[in-house]
């Protein structure tokens, strides 16, 4: 009886409309491509949890956030948001711009050993573009060194299909048409200080340095092919 009772109950608070679904996010935090220690000892544990998990988290639970003051966001890709980002207020630039570069610059890593090497096609661009991997390595430290503040350093592929680095301020990206600088990134680093501080503290040099070993060429190498095309 009781059940009959709560299932009556239930039909009729259903059908007098004052049942609310709530409506699933439309954008999502994608979980981590390897563990949160697998990047040790490059990056700690406890910094790839706290970036992740609390900042990356934040990015994506703002953007949706804007959903209902611009609703054409939950019909298009990220890429097009950047793309048109001119349109938007500051919370969708910053926190679009957040869901976006974390989402590549945790595809853009791998565990220590496991990156693979750049493709012959994109040596060959590297060695036409900055001479050899060591120059694109020391003009890319450079451009994360000399970012003031917050920031991001990239590799990417410009509307003449040549590599250029560049780097923006905040969580701005190439793809924005409101920054100087455009084209298609295929590699990012994250010079916020959340993304390194608990352990190198204020050295970023050293951050930049050592991040080198955990690039996934292998995905950059898918990236370069697709953005040459």
């Amino acid at each position: 009886m009781l059940k009959t009772a709560t299932s009556l109950l239930l039909a009729t608070i259903v059908s007098l409309g004052c049942v609310t679904t709530v409506a699933a996010d439309t954008f999502t935090l994608p979980p981590l491509p390897y563990a949160a220690d697998a990047l040790a000892p490059v990056i700690d544990k406890d910094t790839m949890q706290i970036h992740h998990g609390k900042h990356h988290q934040a990015y994506v639970n703002n953007l949706n956030g804007q959903v209902k003051n611009f609703p054409e966001l939950a019909e298009l890709p990220l890429e097009a948001i950047m793309a048109r980002m001119s349109r938007y207020n500051s919370a969708v630039r910053n926190n679009g711009g957040g869901h976006y570069n974390h989402q590549l610059f945790w595809q853009v890593m791998a565990p220590p050993g496991q990156g693979g090497q750049p493709s012959a096609e994109l040596q060959a661009a590297i060695n036409r573009d900055f001479g050899s991997l060591v120059s694109l390595q020391e003009t890319f430290n450079q451009a994360a060194a000399t970012r003031f503040g917050s920031g991001w350093a990239w590799l990417i592929v410009d509307e003449n299909k040549k590599l250029v680095v560049t780097s923006t301020a905040n969580q701005d990206n190439p793809l924005m048409d409101v920054v100087d600088v455009q084209g298609t990134p295929i590699l990012a680093l994250d010079v916020w200080e959340h993304a390194y501080y608990l352990q190198y503290q204020n050295k970023r040099g050293d951050y930049a340095t050592a991040w080198w070993k955990l690039v996934n060429w292998n995905k950059v190498n898918t990236l370069f092919n697709t953005a040459s095309n």
